[in-house]
């Protein structure tokens, strides 16, 4: 977080430079580097807060509930619905979106009522799980009946169902060309559409923003590389400053 902070600010700076000193490079020591992060002071609580929301959004309650023990950080959310939420999510990415679909509603209707992008993606999941199991009767009146009318009303729509349909009139679908509806990537991808979704009904932000702060700091970095030769963060998983090549 302050290295991300740092990034920035010296990126202002060399700017207002590179107006005076023309297209060359500014030149900064790794002494020079770690003692600005240094002076910058991060306030634990905010730390902690920011631990809470991945573990929040993320759903991982066993560790919210003991990070809240030890630090006295407060969820923000009541760790029950943490649980259903993660159970509607488990139910998609295992291919049971009926039962999703029921969680779903349980938890809140309005959620699909008001989301007709999201309903429409739950139902091409069923559609797709249909097709995967070799239904494929009971997968063309399901598109028939349930997802061509909503295909009529949206031009996405329709579109994506055909996509989806076209899995049928190939024999080996797994090297198709639409084969990756397939893959257990599409559930993933489901499944976080309504868990997004089940967040923002709750008032909680639907991403953690961890990855946000990591994605800033990429950017921030190739941005002050063209001004500045400075020590970098090259792998994110060890956060090692190292020293750019001159």
């Amino acid at each position: 977080m302050s290295l991300v902070w740092i990034v920035l600010r010296h990126l202002a700076d060399i700017e207002e430079m590179a107006r005076t000193v023309g297209e060359s490079k500014k030149m900064i020591s790794s002494v020079e580097w770690e003692k600005k992060l240094n002076d910058v002071k991060i306030q634990k609580e905010d730390m902690n807060r920011l631990v809470m929301n991945f573990f929040v959004t993320e759903g991982y309650v066993e560790a919210a509930e003991k990070f809240q023990r030890e630090s006295g950080t407060e969820t923000g959310i009541d760790l029950g619905t943490i649980i259903d939420r993660m159970a509607v999510k488990k139910a998609v990415q295992c291919g049971n979106v009926e039962d999703a679909i029921v969680k779903v509603n349980d938890l809140n209707p309005e959620i699909l009522d008001t989301n007709p992008q999201l309903f429409f993606h739950l139902q091409q999941q069923r559609l797709i799980e249909l097709i995967r199991n070799g239904k494929t009767e009971e997968a063309l009146e399901f598109a028939q009946e349930e997802l061509a009318p909503r295909g009529e009303e949206d031009q996405g729509f329709l579109e994506e169902l055909e996509r989806t349909v076209s899995l049928l009139a190939f024999e080996d679908v797994a090297n198709c060309p639409v084969g990756e509806l397939l893959d257990i990537s599409q559930r993933l991808k489901t499944a976080s559409e309504v868990n997004a979704a089940i967040l923002t009904s709750q008032s909680h932000e639907k991403e953690p923003k961890i990855p946000t702060l990591l994605k800033m700091l990429i950017w921030a970095q190739r941005e002050l590389d063209q001004k500045a030769i400075y020590p970098r963060i090259n792998d994110l998983s060890t956060a090692t400053l190292e020293e750019s090549a001159v």
